[in-house]
Parts: C-alpha cells; structure tokens; sequence
C-alpha cells in the first residue's frame, strides 16, 4: 500500500476518534460515562458501527480514552493558562478562577466533568475507577502545589497547611458547580469566590492581588 494512502487512512482514523471523542465527553458530562455505547455513537454521529468499535476496541476503552479526552481538555482550559502567573497567591487566585468559569461557562454541558464521573465510579473498582482516581488526585495535588509555592514565596503564612486549604478551595468550586447544574443559576460562584478570596486573605502575608468579590 502506498505510503500516501496509509497516512491518509491514519488522518481520517484519527479524525474520526476527535469527532466520537467530543460527543463522548459530552454525554458522560451529563448521563454519565456508563451512557456510552458504539451503537448510539454510531447513530448520532452518522457512522457505522464496526467501525466506531474498531477505533476503540470495547465499552470499556471508549469510557478510558473519554477520561483521557476530558483531562486534555480541562489541561488547555485550566491548567496551562493558570501557569502562566508567576507562582504566588496571584497563581492561586487565577487557577480558582479558570476553574470557575471553565464550570460556569460549560466546557462540557454537564458543569465539571469529574465531579460528575467521580460519583458515578467512587464506589467501584476496575480501570475506569483508576482513571478517574488519578485525575482527581492530580488535579488537588496541583492546587496543593500551587499553594505550596505561594507559601514558599513568602506570600501566604509559614504555617499554612496547604493540605486542608487546598481541601476546603476544591471543596466550594465543587459545591459551587453542583448547585450551579442542579438549580440552573450562577449564585453560587459568586459565593465560592467570596469564600476563596476570603480563606486566602486570611492566610496572606499583607496585601494580595486578590479582588474584592461584589
């Protein structure tokens, strides 16, 4: 087969798995990752069905590279762009507010996309259960780390325990985000960012480029 033909294939292929990808976290977003199936993928999206299976393999690939996709694009929402602060409270303040808004303006149509498959598969095992162990654990370690850095630049309290701070700010985004998608209003952000400015205010070393919340 000619080398043109093969990469041409490959495009397509992987053109083909972006497009099931973005239907799939989608659903999960809302019906959770159990909802998907080849056959409902296949006819939504207007593809045969061997070969929607034949990009994945099984159930249980398809809800594994829908993990995968989610934490990639939560990265390119939250992550990268926080980064680009220097490290500090300043950091901090920007990481809570990417996160806010990538809950409040919907990246995925469900609100946060692990919070929702955390509760679907906090309570069983297997790799799906692994996967999404391992988003959740990263993602507060990296607010914890955020922290720590903040208090190493001698911007938050030598005896700030970044462990339960990070605890309680994850906490009011998470909140924030299920009484956002429950009620269908944006109250409770507002709330949250209060809560937040006011948590690192309190642990602050004298004036921080956090905003007054209205």
């Amino acid at each position: 087969m000619p080398v043109t033909r093969l990469d041409g294939r490959v495009e397509r292929g992987n053109r083909t798995r972006q497009l099931v990808l973005r239907r799939t976290v989608e659903i999960a977003s809302v019906e959770g990752l159990e909802a998907l199936t080849v056959g409902r993928l296949a006819t939504e999206l207007e593809l045969s069905k061997s070969g929607v299976f034949a990009l994945f393999g099984s159930k249980q690939e398809l809800q594994l590279a829908t993990v995968r996709e989610a934490a990639r694009i939560f990265t390119e929402q939250v992550i990268r762009p926080s980064g680009e602060v220097p490290a500090g409270v300043g950091r901090v303040w920007r990481l809570c507010e990417l996160w806010l808004e990538y809950s409040r303006g919907r990246v995925f149509p469900g609100g946060c996309f692990f919070y929702g498959v955390m509760a679907e598969f906090d309570a069983r095992t297997g790799p799906v259960h692994d996967a999404v162990v391992r988003a959740q654990r990263d993602w507060s370690a990296l607010v914890e780390r955020t922290i720590e850095e903040a208090r190493a630049a001698g911007e938050l309290r030598a005896d700030t325990d970044a462990t339960q701070l990070a605890f309680e700010i994850v906490a009011l985004m998470e909140t924030a985000n299920a009484l956002s998608v429950l009620h269908d209003e944006e109250t409770a952000y507002r709330r949250a960012r209060v809560g937040i400015a006011r948590r690192l205010r309190d642990a602050a070393v004298g004036e921080i480029p956090v905003p007054e919340v209205p």
